[in-house]
């Protein structure tokens, strides 16, 4: 095991949920990514959570190591051929010099020292290898479901999200590119839900967490009838979107 003291982890208490609930990322986007690299030999998915992308790298590349500083987001990554989950956190990878041909990060850059896990990318990667990071913000079902997601997020639990999240809400375009940026096509999530699946999706947000353990209430008690009101068939199934944004580069 490898964490800093420093980690902060948001996740943990309620990672069977985030398994469940969180959306999944298009394999339009892992086949993008590997026809980015010159190599498939090995991937690096770090802070992979509920491994997820780790999971759609493994049809492309022959291993892929998947990190997170978190042992119960670990737990609860499904094991697959040709990955080895290992709890480390991402400025000290598992990892040799010069041996890695693509990194991800899929919404969780903003929770490292960014420096230093860039360093770290560098010392890891291959000449050419690629980093591509990805964040997604608020979900778009309609346009009044999409108001009482937006209340929830800035009114209610607004003030309980962490300082980091800013760099979600700004698709990382702040951070500044430490190697060769290269264009990205544009890629979405997307997802058909019921009524309970929005909820608890919501309910994984940290902020709905730290709100639940500071105020000793949940919080979405405080909009489940206006969800309701506007999905008022709960088997009824919407289509749900993120958009995704990417920065992507190359060592060299």
């Amino acid at each position: 095991m490898n964490m800093s003291a420093g980690f902060k982890d948001h996740f943990s208490t309620q990672s069977t949920q985030y398994q469940r609930y969180r959306p999944r990322y298009p394999s339009a986007l892992f086949t993008w990514l590997a026809e980015q690299t010159p190599a498939h030999e090995l991937a690096w998915d770090c802070a992979t959570g509920n491994g997820q992308a780790a999971q759609a790298l493994s049809t492309h590349f022959s291993r892929v190591i998947a990190t997170d500083a978190s042992e119960n987001q670990i737990a609860q990554c499904p094991p697959q051929p040709h990955i080895e989950y290992q709890v480390a956190n991402a400025e000290h990878a598992p990892l040799h010099d010069n041996s890695v041909d693509l990194i991800t990060v899929a919404q969780a850059l903003h929770w490292f020292d960014h420096t230093a896990f860039f360093n770290e990318a560098w010392r890891v990667l291959k000449p050419d290898g690629v980093l591509a990071v990805w964040s997604y913000n608020l979900l778009s079902i309609n346009p009044e479901i999409n108001a009482i997601v937006n209340h929830y997020y800035h009114d209610i639990v607004g003030p309980y999200w962490p300082q980091e999240r800013r760099l979600v809400e700004q698709g990382y375009a702040p951070l500044p590119a430490p190697f060769r940026e290269i264009a990205v096509p544009v890629f979405a999530m997307h997802a058909q839900w019921q009524r309970d699946e929005l909820l608890g999706y919501l309910g994984t947000w940290s902020a709905s967490v730290y709100y639940a353990k500071t105020i000793q209430r949940d919080p979405l008690s405080l909009i489940e009838e206006a969800i309701a009101e506007a999905w008022p068939d709960p088997d009824q199934t919407l289509a749900v979107h993120w958009p995704l944004h990417i920065r992507a580069g190359i060592k060299g």
